[in-house]
Parts: C-alpha cells; structure tokens; sequence
C-alpha cells in the first residue's frame, strides 16, 4: 500500500442536523480525502449542513441503516476504478463516537496488519448511560454467538470501524437495517478475513433521538435482526 492511502468516510444520517456538524469538524481532515453522508430521508436539515461542512451528501429515502451505508457504497463504485478508495471508514452521525480517534482505528490496515478494524467501545472508555441495558446484553450476545459459530472473537459490533475497500466489496453486503455492523463482521469471518479491535470512547448522543434505543421496539427489534442475521450466516 502506497505512504498515503486514499480513505474515505461513509455516515449514515437520519434527522442528525445538530450533532452531524460536530462530527465533520473533529474528523482529521488530513487523513480523510472525502465525507460522505448517507441522508437516510431525513426531514430536519441534515442534507444542508453536510454539505454546509464540506461533505458530499447523497440522499438513500428508503430507511434503515444498511439501506443508507449500500447507497454510499454505491456512490463509490460509480468512481472510476482510479479513484475509487483504498480504506473506507465508518461511523455516526450522532456524535457518540470520537471521529478524532480515526488515526488509531485505521492504524493497523495501514501497517498492513489488518483487513478491519473495529472501535471496541468496550475496550475502550464509555459514558454512563451511552448504551441502555438491552444494548450492552445485545453487544455482548452477538460476539459471544460468533465466536462460538466462526470461531472470531470480537467485543463488540462498534459502527466505528474501518475496512479495505476491496475486502469489503468481496463481502458482498446486503443488510439493509440494524443487521449491518453483525453481517459485516460475520462475513469477515467466514471468509478469514485478518481482523482486529482497538479501545474507542463512547458516549450519550449529542442531539437527536436514537433510532435503536430510543424505544423499547426500536431496542427489540433492532437486537432480534441482530440475532436473526447470525443465525441465517451460521445456518444458509
């Protein structure tokens, strides 16, 4: 891999207008050639201040999380092959992560160590109340279950993670929901992707209201298509 590797961001966004300028200006913008937020059909501004803070913003008006990384992922194959990215990052648009912490998760692809690399937050430093109970029984469950079935151990499903671009292509994604972050660890496991975790901080999110734990259905069946994408790769 070249000195300068070509990474670019991909954030999913659903009615993020307050906390996603946060997110954009603590991005290291000398690591990052190009953000883009994914508007998962948002009704506040979100579009507006993306593009206000030097992000391309694509529209995706079909919700769900999976539905809003595929359609970034779309937008770069459409690059020429040139330019397409050789790392791709991912995280939120609430400001729970630290996008400061970029360096330290893409670190160990770039020693060419690793083909993705997962922000643990709990290895990493998390505020009281960041998670609710049934996601932190949800986040230890599913890499419980994935070590068990594909024999990778992880510690948790962190949206802030980082992957090669053609690793990623290769795994042939197709969650279109909360099933996203497990298929695309669970994928790399079975395909023995090289792979790795790294401390990352957590916290309560900026503004907005979670689109997993702000309800108790949100909680429930965000945790059932977790489990249920597990399940479906260990047993298809």
């Amino acid at each position: 891999m070249q000195q300068k590797p070509i990474i670019d961001v991909l954030i999913p966004a659903w009615n993020e207008e307050e906390a996603l300028p946060l997110v954009l200006a603590d991005l290291p913008k000398n690591w990052v050639r190009q953000v883009i937020v994914c508007d998962n059909g948002s009704t506040d501004r979100t579009s507006a201040v993306g593009k206000a803070n030097g992000a391309i913003v694509i529209s995706q008006p079909e919700r769900g999380y999976g539905n809003a990384c595929l359609a970034g992922m779309r937008y770069l194959q459409s690059l020429p092959a040139s330019e397409q990215p050789e790392i791709v990052v991912f995280l939120d648009g609430d400001y729970s992560d630290f996008p400061e912490e970029l360096p330290n998760v893409v670190a160990p692809i770039l020693k060419e160590e690793q083909d993705m690399v997962i922000g643990s937050r709990r290895l990493g430093g998390m505020e009281s109340g960041a998670m609710t109970f049934p996601q932190r029984f949800g986040n230890w469950l599913a890499p419980f279950l994935i070590r068990l079935f594909f024999g990778y151990r992880f510690s948790d499903l962190g949206p802030f993670r980082a992957i090669r671009w053609q690793k990623l292509l290769e795994l042939e994604m197709q969650d279109k929901n909360f099933g996203w972050t497990v298929e695309m660890q669970v994928k790399a496991a079975k395909k023995r992707l090289r792979c790795s975790e790294v401390p990352v901080r957590y916290r309560k999110r900026a503004a907005g209201k979670s689109k997993v734990s702000g309800t108790v259905k949100g909680a429930f069946l965000a945790g059932t298509k977790i489990i249920g994408t597990i399940l479906k790769e260990r047993f298809v």
